[in-house]
């Protein structure tokens, strides 16, 4: 994924390769907003604010190694300096009372079965600590290797693998204990 001439070429201002570098990686750095903020709107500024962080400090990216983790790395940098801002986080509260209300339950309860779980699943996930978060949207929902993983987080893989079993057995507890519903949904 990684092309160290559209790099160079976007260094000495080529905006065709600039474009092609972001078309690669937008879907990737936008699910990883959306994933650890919840809205669209929000992911896409976010996405929107990585790509001109990115293109600012592109001659000082080393282009021998990845661009994906390190264009991700930006994008957790800014998704936890929103979560930072107080407005952002009564913002989120709000979201959060709203989408618990018995008027979304019942339109919950008319999805299918599958989007039912995965509803729940990302609701037991956002239970579990920002780094916890991180992790588990990082390997699983992004598919990212253990090593960008790593990368992304600036741990060594061995970390990775530790705080995904940390954070895998935190949101199994969460699950028995906030939704014992997708529980017995998956033992059956």
């Amino acid at each position: 994924m990684n092309n160290p001439d559209l790099i160079a070429r976007a260094c000495q201002g080529d905006a065709s390769a600039w474009e092609t570098l972001v078309r690669q990686h937008q879907q990737a750095v936008f699910r990883l907003a959306y994933l650890m903020l919840g809205d669209g709107d929000e992911a896409e500024d976010v996405a929107q604010e990585v790509f001109i962080r990115a293109f600012h400090a592109l001659t000082r990216f080393d282009a021998t190694r990845p661009l994906r983790p390190w264009l991700l790395r930006i994008t957790t940098n800014l998704v936890n300096n929103r979560r930072r801002s107080v407005g952002r986080y009564l913002t989120a509260v709000r979201r959060w009372f709203h989408a618990a209300s018995d008027d979304n339950l019942a339109v919950v309860e008319e999805r299918s079965q599958h989007q039912w779980e995965s509803e729940t699943l990302w609701q037991a996930i956002r239970r579990l600590s920002q780094v916890d978060q991180e992790v588990i949207y990082l390997r699983y929902f992004l598919e990212l290797s253990v090593a960008e993983t790593g990368e992304v987080l600036g741990v060594a893989a061995g970390t990775v693998k530790s705080r995904l079993a940390r954070a895998t057995g935190r949101l199994q507890a969460v699950i028995a204990r906030e939704f014992p519903a997708l529980q017995e949904a998956r033992e059956s």
